[in-house]
């Protein structure tokens, strides 16, 4: 069986594989989308590789981090804008 980690994402509990991605996990939790632009329009990953920055949610308190390029660990908190 393998191992799970566990996560939360804005306040509730989420399980992903290791080496899950921040933003997959989010995804996979049932988000469409994981900030929001300054004119209200919804953002999420677009490239998957840490250059368009649309991925940006907060993870243990650090804004603007790309979600895209963190993998997943056990305890983390994640705050999105959606």
């Amino acid at each position: 069986m393998p191992e799970i980690v566990m996560i939360k994402i804005d306040g509730q509990a989420a399980q992903v594989e290791p080496g899950t991605t921040v933003a997959a996990a989010i995804l996979n939790a049932g988000r469409s989308f994981l900030r929001r632009s300054v004119a209200g329009g919804p953002r999420g990953p677009l490239c998957g590789m840490g250059i368009c920055y649309e991925c940006r949610v907060e993870i243990d308190g650090v804004p603007h981090t790309r979600s895209c390029q963190i993998p997943c660990r056990t305890g983390m908190e994640v705050r999105t804008d959606g």
